[in-house]
């Protein structure tokens, strides 16, 4: 499956402290995880158009049941708020509903470092799992 390309919503000045979030689902089922896919580009749509938001990027891995995001924030406040707000905050509480797993981590890096690589998101990710 094709992945939603970094994007910048909104320019941070270069040596801004951004906040960023990588995050990692894995659906129960194959239903879950394309009732997931559908819903994606609605709420990457949403990340765009949010205040505050500095970068979103979506890695669908759909047969695999995977999905990887990475966001990049003015602050935790500005994703906090972001994570409250439709449609994302009922999106996300239907699909817990078909959510086998979930993981979340969160860094700063100063702006210029933008975009972050999946690798790294991964790296962190994994060693956010090794860690609980």
């Amino acid at each position: 499956m094709p992945d939603i390309p970094w994007s910048r919503p909104t320019q941070a000045a270069p040596d801004a402290e951004v906040y960023v979030m990588a995050s990692r689902f894995e659906t129960a089922g194959l239903v879950g995880a394309v009732r997931f896919f559908l819903k994606a580009p609605g709420i990457v749509l949403q990340i765009r158009k949010a205040p505050g938001a500095h970068g979103v990027a979506l890695r669908a891995r759909v047969l695999r049941r995977t999905f990887l995001t990475l966001s990049a924030w003015e602050d935790r406040d500005a994703l906090y708020r972001f994570a409250g707000s439709e449609p994302h905050r009922s999106s996300s509480r239907a699909a817990a509903a078909f959510t086998k797993e979930s993981a979340f981590t969160f860094w700063t890096v100063r702006a210029d470092e933008l975009p972050i690589g999946w690798e790294e998101a991964e790296r962190r990710l994994a060693e956010q799992k090794a860690a609980s």
